[in-house]
């Protein structure tokens, strides 16, 4: 039997996953390895101190994206076993919920009845799902492919902060990375905002703001344990 190709809504929340995975290691690694370089030059210390912060926050991501789309996934299911009884036991009651659902939407009741009518003759579990809970039945996100997704992308942009800190001179090492960081969060907070359909601007503005407040906390806080 062959298997069935992931749908496009599931293989958007993977691309989600792994640019939110990006987005998390370029802040995370950014507010460590700043942290420690607020507290000593040694290039060694904050090298360590940033591929440790990588691999904890690779395992750390991956677990936690496979618990939370397992999670929502368990969830789905839920709803898809009570629609399928409340079709059984309730249908004219399900029946009228789609009705109405599109009668308020501006559509005229004829019109609606008519819909409702060969949308739940094709599959009434389906169309009842989709009109309460807002997802379709066989789009289900692979809990592994999102924690893949996340354990890949978290590593790929906790590179960006550690090269910066790690390769630019001492003198400019601090800047640069918050440059690089910046840089990294414009692209990262731009795409996130693009794949949910929300403002890029304000997407990427919340993004960088959030960036430059960690690198600064973490910054002045080494620097205070360093004294």
């Amino acid at each position: 039997m062959a298997k069935k190709p992931m749908s496009l809504a599931a293989r958007i929340n993977i691309m989600r996953a792994a640019v939110m995975g990006a987005n998390d290691g370029i802040l995370s690694v950014a507010g460590i390895v700043v942290g420690v370089a607020g507290a000593t030059t040694n290039s060694f210390a904050i090298f360590i101190s940033g591929f440790s912060g990588a691999i904890a926050g690779t395992v750390s991501m991956a677990m936690g994206e496979y618990v939370s789309v397992n999670t929502q996934k368990d969830a789905q299911r839920r709803a898809v076993m009570e629609q399928k009884r409340a079709v059984d036991d309730h249908y004219d009651d399900e029946f009228n919920f789609v009705k109405q659902k599109y009668v308020d939407s501006g559509i005229k009741a004829e019109l609606a009845t008519q819909a409702t009518k060969e949308m739940m003759e094709k599959d009434a579990v389906v169309t009842t799902v989709r009109e309460r809970y807002g997802f379709n039945v066989n789009e289900f996100t692979s809990p592994y492919a999102a924690a893949i997704a996340s354990m890949i992308a978290f590593p790929t942009g906790s590179i960006l902060p550690m090269v910066a800190i790690t390769l630019l001179p001492q003198s400019m090492r601090i800047w640069g990375t918050f440059i690089a960081v910046i840089i990294g969060l414009t692209i990262t907070g731009y795409t996130a905002a693009r794949l949910g359909q929300s403002d890029t601007k304000k997407g990427v503005f919340r993004n960088i703001v959030a960036g430059i407040l960690t690198m600064i906390v973490t910054f002045y806080i080494g620097h205070l344990l360093g004294q």
